[in-house]
């Protein structure tokens, strides 16, 4: 049932958080929190709250009361928003400035890119550290307004929110780690090159769902570029890309020497590459491998850890693999891991398929016939095959057989519908046939 219209953030706290319909548990570690109530409060002692709120689909448009927000929300460290009508920056911020423990915040699905965020209401934000504006539609303009004002920033989500280009924000986040922005409409890498100017302390980037084709920057522009973010950071001593994880699924990457520029970034330790075009040719196995050996700094590919064993196994394989390609089509790796293994010789191709068929000698009075036989015939098909090579019926026929390196001699073959490969016939054995005595 659809949630009436207008309704405020104290409305819905006081409804959700009511004893009976979050009644109050006593016990350590229980998160809940009764605080004392404000003079005159219609609330009065009733109000249960724990320090995660969860206001998710509720209908909200606006704050409410502050002096009770303040008054109920001074032990609150996470609030989520998400999926409600909030569409005035100014009803968020008179949420946020009485809540002053806030430090996760999660806006997502609000209409907010209806209203202009000033920075005077910004300002409200500077405690938070994880800050969800998945499917706000907010602009490039409203993020520089709180990357200026959130000092702390750690996390930032900004997925759904149909970006094609980024726009450079004036001032740097020193202090942002994280962030995703998958499921936008970006297509040039030059546009993910003004994230890590924006951002230089990133050590995480989700790039998920977007239309990256191919990495048209050279690595030295790509090392350039990251060198000037660095810069910004110390402006004297150049120092290493923060960059440790770099997640890439479903994006439009078709070759390989977009794989090789990742490798520009030196501290990349882990990386995710799933459902991209480039590797939908190849099977689970040549995936991996081919993109381990290419990847010499990662220790974590698709959430799986890549092991030292791993690794050899995977750069050996890599050798082999390029081995027989034309020496226009060998990438540069391949001589790196020639330097660092030798030639290696192709593996022994070894076939661990059942045998199907063996050479017997078959043997009836004085007479000796070699003869290949199949292995998944039973006796009794095998009788049937050997009449005319005996001048039996198959009733009046016992067979015998013999392993070359049995100690006990002949078996007989007693039981018609036995597999013949179930006595383990090898090429070289024998078979003896003799008439049943009657």
């Amino acid at each position: 049932m659809d949630q009436p219209s207008g309704r405020s953030f104290m409305q819905v706290l006081c409804e959700k958080y009511s004893p009976e319909n979050f009644p109050y548990r006593r016990g350590p570690g229980m998160g809940v929190h009764v605080p004392a109530t404000p003079q005159g409060s219609p609330m009065k002692d009733r109000l249960n709250l724990p320090s995660v709120l969860v206001l998710n689909s509720c209908g909200i448009t606006c704050a409410g009361d502050e002096n009770e927000i303040a008054a109920f929300c001074a032990h609150v460290s996470e609030l989520d928003l998400s999926d409600n009508k909030l569409e005035d920056w100014h009803e968020v911020s008179k949420i946020v400035s009485n809540v002053p423990h806030l430090e996760f915040l999660n806006l997502s699905s609000n209409p907010l890119s209806l209203s202009v965020l000033e920075r005077r209401c910004a300002g409200s934000f500077a405690g938070v550290r994880k800050l969800v504006l998945n499917n706000s539609k907010a602009s490039w303009e409203t993020v520089h307004t709180i990357l200026q004002e959130l000092p702390d920033l750690e996390e930032l989500f900004l997925c759904l929110n149909d970006y094609e280009t980024v726009s450079c924000s004036p001032v740097c986040c020193q202090s942002l780690k994280l962030l995703h922005i998958t499921d936008n409409n970006l297509q040039d890498w030059t546009e993910i090159r003004k994230l890590g100017i924006m951002f230089p302390s990133l050590d995480t980037l989700i790039l998920a769902n977007n239309n990256l084709t191919t990495i048209e920057e050279s690595e030295d522009s790509l090392r350039s570029t990251l060198d000037l973010r660095n810069a910004v950071l110390v402006k004297e001593n150049k120092q290493e890309v923060h960059l440790f994880l770099l997640v890439l699924p479903f994006c439009g990457l078709h070759c390989w020497e977009d794989i090789d520029k990742l490798n520009s970034f030196p501290k990349l330790e882990e990386v995710k590459l799933l459902g991209i075009p480039l590797l939908q040719s190849y099977t689970t196995e040549e995936r991996r491998k081919l993109l381990i050996a290419r990847l010499p700094s990662i220790i974590k590919l698709n959430g799986s850890i890549v092991g030292d064993g791993e690794r050899e196994d995977s750069e050996r394989f890599f050798i082999r693999y390029y081995m027989e390609f034309p020496e226009e089509e060998v990438p540069f790796r391949y001589h790196e891991l020639i330097t660092k293994y030798g030639k290696l010789e192709p593996l022994a191709v070894v076939d661990l398929r059942p045998q199907s068929s063996v050479k017997v000698e078959v043997h009836f009075q004085d007479k000796v016939e070699e003869m290949s036989i199949r292995l998944d015939q039973t006796v009794a098909e095998l009788k049937k095959h050997l009449k005319t090579v005996v001048q039996l019926s198959t009733s009046n026929m016992l067979l015998f057989y013999l392993d070359q390196e049995a100690p006990f001699g002949p078996e007989e073959m007693k039981y018609s519908s036995r597999a013949l490969h179930s006595y383990g016939i090898r090429d070289g054995d024998k078979i003896y046939v003799e008439p049943r005595m009657k």
